[in-house]
């Protein structure tokens, strides 16, 4: 097993050199002095190697929470790298595909046929009444309670949302949604 003072003080050398700490993890020191966590397993007959991060960046401590992490999905039966690119993969798109940057998307797609004082007021009533409260959201995380709130702010101070949401262009073949469907349980946003 690794200590915390060997790791500190293990010199570089001409050739990459691998230190083991246990269970497939090993400390990797390039000839440059860059030390490299790493995970050695086998998962279906295979080979694989996983870093599980830089030192001193990820500290000795939490590379063994991040192997016996990983040995964990691996007993499982799931690859740790596959798992890693998926949750990454997820992330993305959970950033891209925001309720602001689909909407920003929907109004430069149809706002080029309005005047532009349609166009105008429609993207300041995205920005003041909608975007401060579900824009930066997923947009599959957005429930309907939640747009409901938001609605529901709207009519407070005075607008008229029922005007606006029916006067909104559609995206053909949707259905408009109804109270019901802002109902708890509705699946109306999700399908």
């Amino acid at each position: 097993m690794l200590t915390k003072a060997f790791v500190d003080h293990v010199k570089p050398e001409p050739r990459s050199r691998r230190f083991t700490d246990g269970r497939g993890m090993y400390l990797e020191v390039a000839p440059s002095g860059g030390r490299w966590w790493r995970l050695k397993y086998r998962l279906s007959g295979k080979e694989r190697r996983m870093s599980l991060g830089v030192y001193p960046d990820v500290p000795l401590a939490k590379a063994r929470e991040r192997r016996e992490a990983a040995r964990q999905l691996i007993a499982d039966g799931i690859d740790p790298i596959q798992e890693r690119r998926d949750r990454k993969a997820k992330i993305i798109e959970n950033s891209v595909n925001t309720f602001q940057s689909i909407a920003r998307e929907w109004h430069a797609q149809f706002s080029p046929k309005w005047v532009p004082e349609h166009r105008a007021r429609i993207i300041r009533c995205l920005e003041a009444d909608i975007f401060p409260w579900v824009g930066a959201q997923p947009i599959r995380a957005i429930t309907p309670q939640e747009l409901l709130v938001v609605l529901r702010r709207i009519e407070a101070r005075g607008g008229r949302t029922h005007v606006a949401v029916s006067q909104r262009p559609r995206i053909p073949n949707t259905p408009t949604p109804t109270r019901r469907d802002l109902r708890p349980g509705s699946t109306f946003f999700t399908s």
